[in-house]
């Protein structure tokens, strides 16, 4: 693959003159926009996914401890620990509507565990789905019992998700590593083929083994003692939660890589206003991995549970010293009375 030239691209809030009130206007519009949706993801958003997986880690880790651990558990654990990595390297978004200012080689890196955890989160969910797959129609041959193995597929998922992550920081760019730039975890200055790739295998073969995932669950007949479809539905709503967020998350965020990559063929660095679109894009898919973990806290059985039992003891601490602070105030009005 012969190297491309990108040093002609850059951001349109940065490279134009802007002489006219009409463009001075949009521009800052413009920034106010992604300054109003970074600041609502900082102060709500990361706060609450990372306390979700905070607690959600301390459950699964304890469980598994006390050896009541399930195939599930471990893959959610998985999953959990990914969309963790996803918020701390999210933080690069605070500078907004400016950009974190680094060298080629300091983004490339930064590119590289951002897609590692980002790949890694999508082919963790797809095994989750296998697993739920093998469990309504149980496995009769050797390698789909094979598949059941929670470390050899964790060594599959690792290994695929390291290659795919180290083919998108070659196409970040081999030249100039050195020079500073303007920094996203997904660089503007990257290869068109980098945004091609990351769609290809991290959106749309996915995608497309989630629907077929889905499509034999809803649609195949199990076989007979196997639990009905509602009763397999609500002994796993997190699984089918996450699959509905994380496709439209994931979606629109997608949609505005492959528009970026058709400026990048077509010569152009577009406008301001798809500028705000893939910031605003960007931000959504942050805001998925916080609303992940939510839900897995959430519906996931085990952690539900947990929450629960939190929550009655805070209710039974709450009633106990209510029940405390009545005799002594009665007893203060009869005293007072004497």
């Amino acid at each position: 693959m012969t190297s491309h030239n990108m040093t002609w691209i850059s951001y349109p809030s940065k490279s134009q003159p802007f002489t006219s009130p009409e463009q001075i206007e949009a521009i800052i519009a413009s920034q106010n926009i992604i300054s109003r949706f970074m600041h609502c993801y900082i102060a709500f958003f990361v706060p609450t996914g990372l306390i979700a997986g905070i607690c959600i880690l301390t459950i699964l880790i304890r469980n598994h401890l006390q050896n009541r651990r399930t195939s599930l558990d471990l893959l959610l654990l998985h999953f959990t620990i990914s969309n963790i990595i996803m918020i701390f390297l999210s933080f690069t978004v605070i500078t907004r509507p400016d950009y974190l200012t680094t060298t080629h080689l300091a983004c490339s890196a930064l590119s590289f565990f951002f897609n590692f955890a980002y790949f890694n989160s999508q082919y963790v969910f797809i095994l989750t789905l296998l697993t739920l797959l093998l469990e309504r129609f149980p496995p009769r041959t050797a390698l789909c019992r094979a598949t059941q193995r929670p470390i050899v597929c964790f060594g599959l998922v690792l290994t695929w998700t390291f290659c795919l992550s180290l083919t998108q920081a070659v196409l970040v760019g081999t030249d100039g590593y050195h020079q500073e730039a303007l920094c996203q975890l997904d660089p503007l200055f990257a290869w068109p083929e980098y945004e091609i790739i990351k769609f290809t295998f991290g959106f749309g073969i996915p995608s497309l083994l989630q629907i077929l995932c889905f499509t034999v669950l809803w649609a195949k007949e199990a076989p007979a003692g196997a639990p009905s479809l509602q009763q397999h539905a609500r002994a796993h709503p997190a699984v089918y939660a996450l699959g509905a967020t994380g496709l439209i998350c994931r979606l629109f965020y997608n949609v505005m890589i492959l528009f970026r990559t058709t400026l990048k063929l077509q010569g152009s660095i577009g406008t301001t206003k798809n500028e705000l679109v893939m910031n605003i894009a960007e931000i959504v898919l942050f805001c998925e991995s916080c609303a992940s973990l939510v839900v897995v806290l959430c519906f996931h059985k085990p952690c539900q549970d947990e929450v629960l039992k939190v929550v009655q003891k805070c209710r039974r601490k709450t009633r106990a010293s209510n029940h405390l602070e009545i005799p002594e105030t009665a007893t203060t009005h009869q005293s007072g009375s004497q």
